[in-house]
């Protein structure tokens, strides 16, 4: 299994707000204007997953919430690919509209595919968590 892992993001948000956006994936429809429409077809959304179909792979790709720990973490399946992974989204609260975010991604990967992508995937989910720390958090969880 591999491992990849962000660099730790500050968020000027509570952990209570984060929290309410990331557990319920319909939020996902606020940022769907930066879903690159050429890649990704059959976008919807759901309370607990996404369904969506990745030019390339052919079938639908779901990413379901398996775990929710309020306020703190959640968890994600993918499900409908050819390998087996998961990932989640960790949040700390530090101080009052101050809060750390951390993304984790496990998934099973080839040896040659780890190698050749490792490094394309750890730059990725670095720059996934720099994206969600500029979200208005406060402002979606109202």
């Amino acid at each position: 299994m591999n491992t990849y892992e962000s660099h730790i993001a500050k968020v000027a948000a509570d952990a209570s707000a984060i929290y309410a956006v990331i557990s319920d994936l319909r939020n996902l429809e606020r940022v769907r204007d930066l879903i690159p429409q050429d890649k990704v077809q059959e976008f919807e959304t759901d309370a607990d997953y996404v369904r969506l179909k990745v030019d390339g792979l052919g079938q639908k790709i779901i990413i379901r919430i398996v775990d929710r720990i309020e306020n703190d973490t959640v968890k994600f399946g993918i499900e409908n690919l050819p390998m087996d992974g998961n990932f989640w989204i960790q949040v700390k609260q530090v101080a009052p509209r101050d809060s750390r975010i951390k993304l984790t991604l496990k998934a099973e990967l080839p040896m040659m595919i780890a190698m050749m992508a490792g490094k394309k995937i750890q730059e990725g989910i670095d720059q996934a968590a720099d994206m969600m720390a500029q979200m208005p958090f406060e402002q979606w969880a109202h």
